[in-house]
Order: structure tokens, then C-alpha cells, then sequence
């Protein structure tokens, strides 16, 4: 057996109800917190953004990098970009050298230029816990079958071998 390789990452790009739901359904993810991140870089506001707690042994980074991308508009540079950033948050030197090359060797599977940017992670504020597990608690609420439910479509069509059984069988 194994011994459990337990990392962190945390990712920003769409409203964190959607991103804390895509990520809760994949194997390897022991735990996401959802709530707001700000950078040590020029983006030291608050975003909207998760932090993901995973087995390194089950899931890489470079998936849960690429299902980010996937599952938000990773591409546009659309006005709410302040509050929704287009991130992966690092919290070392190791972290972001992996994750800028990731990112570099993806871009060849999107038309248009990823606007994702690596950035250092400097704080997390949790969100209230009555929005917390969000889509989860409330599936059949109309946000989320308008916007989390076709990224967790997406999700089992693009990527079912990484998804975990509380979504495969629904």
C-alpha cells in the first residue's frame, strides 16, 4: 500500500459554488474549501476560489490543472475577471515551475490563448458554511442546474476515469 502523497493547490476562474462542486467529485480529493484567495503578486484583492487537498498518488496536478481548464472559461478575459481570476494559486517554487509547464503544454489543446494565470498564494477567507458543499446540498436549485450541472456533465464525458462514485451514478 501506498502511503498517501497529500498535497494542496488552489484554483480559481469561475464562481467557487461551481469549481468546489467539480472538484468534490474526483477521485483523490480529500477535501476542497471554498471561500476567497488573494496572491502576494499585483492581485492581492479577494477571488473567488477553492482550495483542493489531494492525494498526489491518485491525482496529479497536471489533471486537476487540465479539469480546471476545462471546466471554466479559461480563454475569456470577461469584465468579472476581478472576482472570478483565471488562476492556479502555488504555494511553493517546486508548485509553480510544474504548474507554468502544465499550463505551457496544455495551451496546445485550446484554440485561443489561455488567460490562466500561476500566482502565488498569499491568503484564504472561507466562505459562510450555509454556502459551503453548495451544488451538493442543493442540486436541484435552478443555478445549479444551469451552471454547475453541465460542468459536472463535462466532467464524466471528458474525464469519468477521475470521477468518484457520489456523481457516476447519478
Amino acid at each position: 500500500m501506498l502511503n498517501k502523497k497529500l498535497s494542496k493547490v488552489a484554483l480559481g476562474g469561475g464562481c467557487h459554488w461551481c469549481t468546489e462542486a467539480v472538484f468534490l467529485s474526483l477521485n483523490g480529493v480529500n477535501c476542497v474549501e471554498q471561500g476567497y484567495v488573494t496572491s502576494t503578486s499585483d492581485h492581492d484583492s479577494f477571488s473567488e476560489a477553492i482550495i483542493v487537498h489531494f492525494d498526489a498518488n491518485e491525482i496529479t496536478l497536471n489533471t486537476l490543472i487540465k479539469i480546471h481548464l476545462f471546466t471554466h472559461k479559461s480563454t475569456s478575459n470577461h469584465s468579472m475577471r476581478e472576482i472570478y481570476r483565471s488562476a492556479v494559486y502555488v504555494y511553493d517554487k517546486e508548485q509553480e515551475t510544474e504548474a507554468k509547464v502544465i499550463l505551457e503544454t496544455l495551451q496546445k489543446e485550446f484554440d485561443d490563448q489561455l488567460i490562466t494565470k500561476v500566482l502565488p498564494f498569499k491568503s484564504f477567507k472561507m466562505s459562510r458554511e450555509e454556502i459551503q458543499n453548495y451544488y451538493y446540498q442543493n442540486p436541484e436549485k435552478p443555478f445549479c442546474k444551469t451552471f454547475i450541472a453541465p460542468k459536472l456533465k463535462l466532467l464524466l464525458e471528458q474525464f469519468s476515469d477521475q470521477v468518484n462514485a457520489r456523481i457516476a451514478h447519478k
